[in-house]
């Protein structure tokens, strides 16, 4: 309580500061923010994910088909498999072993098979431009690397494929394949930036041995390849990695 000798406290205008005077509020000249529809939302989030699958399916994963029974047992026909695009971009070559998905080259693409799938062709065509699915149009081939640029290759019947004069273990060939009875072709030489491809299954492979009247000689340049194939996706029960398995002879 203030006594009658002491002066009131005063601000700068000379009013009383002791007592309360309101608090003004500042309001915000753009006003409040009105919340977007919910379909903006929606299609941004839409968007974000097809620019991401867009992303994914140019650098680092993408799904292909298995158009025939040529990489059984390891890739039975219809399989669905994951490729590994990221890779190559850094440089990274093919290595002995691999499964590989590549264009075919000149001379290659009667061999394919035609195309079947019980999804509408409009669902496809969507699925493949992310990356979901294999696109009908593309001509893909995978089979495994069995030799790389400088390598000599022995494929004579009667015995085992060799490599530079060794012998390979070959575990992941079909149990009723022979490595090379039904189709030898002697001795080769890789150029270098090419490849010498085959498949697991054999005798019903239409690989480099079988187009060595082709243009390339068999061969498969190595800027064909798209990328190494990592897992197997779908069917789900089929679910598993493909490691390089070790063909060296024991």
């Amino acid at each position: 309580m203030r006594t009658e000798e002491e002066p009131a406290a005063t601000d700068r205008e000379g009013r009383d500061a002791t007592r309360r005077w309101p608090r003004r509020t500042r309001t915000s000249s753009r006003g409040s923010r009105k919340k977007r529809p919910w379909w903006h939302e929606t299609l941004m989030l839409a968007g974000v994910a097809l620019v991401l699958a867009l992303l994914v399916k140019t650098f680092l994963i993408q799904a292909f088909s298995i158009p025939s029974g040529s990489m059984e047992n390891t890739l039975q026909k219809d399989d669905r498999v994951l490729v590994d695009k990221l890779t190559p971009w850094f440089g990274a070559k093919p290595h002995r072993g691999e499964v590989v998905v590549f264009s075919a080259p000149d001379g290659w693409s009667e061999e394919l098979p035609e195309q079947s799938s019980t999804v509408p062709q409009g669902v496809q065509k969507a699925l493949s431009f992310i990356g979901l699915m294999p696109s009908a149009e593309e001509k893909h081939l995978i089979k495994r690397v069995i030799g790389v640029g400088g390598d000599t290759i022995t494929c004579t019947a009667g015995e085992p494929v060799k490599v530079n004069g060794t012998p390979l273990n070959e575990p992941y060939l079909h149990p009723d394949a022979t490595p090379c009875d039904d189709a030898p072709v002697g001795t080769v030489k890789v150029p270098e930036g090419q490849l010498w491809v085959m498949g697991d299954h054999r005798n019903d492979s239409a690989d480099s041995r079988a187009h060595r009247n082709a243009p390339g000689q068999g061969f498969v340049p190595v800027k064909n390849v798209i990328g190494r194939a990592v897992a197997i996706a779908w069917p789900l029960s089929r679910w598993d990695t493909l490691p390089v398995p070790d063909t060296s002879r024991r």
